[in-house]
């Protein structure tokens, strides 16, 4: 019978498969170094990518924010512009209105009543005066009852007082002025 000695075969081929272990592992190594290096070059690029546009859009943020400030102040200087015309108009429209209140005002005032002050806020008039008698204040409440440029007369105050060394009542009162029949009057006449 021939002996062969399969030994050093057995370790040829042993030796081979090693090599070959070792080859694949360095492939494997290699392929998920290349793998690593790939995918962080992949994701640094993304990442600059996002901060590219996200500093764009900051850029783009702030001139919107300047543009809306620009547009706050626009929207600020419209409304003060507005209200001064509103308060032109104002003026305009009741330009009259004095004329015809004071005019009332002596029509309405009986004898013996005198006015010390006049003062108007808003619609309320406030009127301060002297008078010989209380019944003269009433007579003078009822004419501004009556009258279209007036409305709801109250007497503040009535009492006793002298003036250059005469007996008299110091009287305060308010009177509402009438905004509507007085536009009313205004457009009547200038129809």
């Amino acid at each position: 019978m021939i002996r062969i000695n399969l030994l050093p075969h057995r370790e040829i081929a042993r030796a081979a498969r090693r090599r070959q272990f070792n080859v694949l592992l360095g492939l494997a190594v290699a392929a998920g170094v290349v793998a690593v290096i790939l995918g962080h070059s992949v994701i640094a690029a993304r990442q600059s990518a996002q901060e590219a546009r996200n500093a764009f859009l900051e850029q783009e943020i702030a001139k919107l924010d300047s543009q809306i400030g620009e547009i706050k102040k626009i929207r600020e200087q419209t409304q003060a512009l507005l209200e001064r015309k509103q308060v032109v108009e104002t003026l305009q429209s009741n330009r009259t209105e004095v004329v015809h209140l004071f005019d009332q005002m002596i029509r309405l005032l009986p004898e013996g009543l005198y006015l010390k002050s006049f003062k108007q806020v808003g619609d309320t008039v406030t009127i301060d005066g002297y008078t010989q008698s209380s019944a003269r204040v009433s007579t003078l409440m009822r004419n501004l009852d009556d009258s279209p440029w007036f409305e709801s007369a109250g007497l503040v105050e009535i009492k006793a007082a002298t003036v250059n060394n005469l007996r008299a009542n110091e009287f305060v009162l308010t009177v509402k002025q009438s905004r509507q029949q007085a536009d009313a009057a205004t457009e009547g006449g200038k129809a």
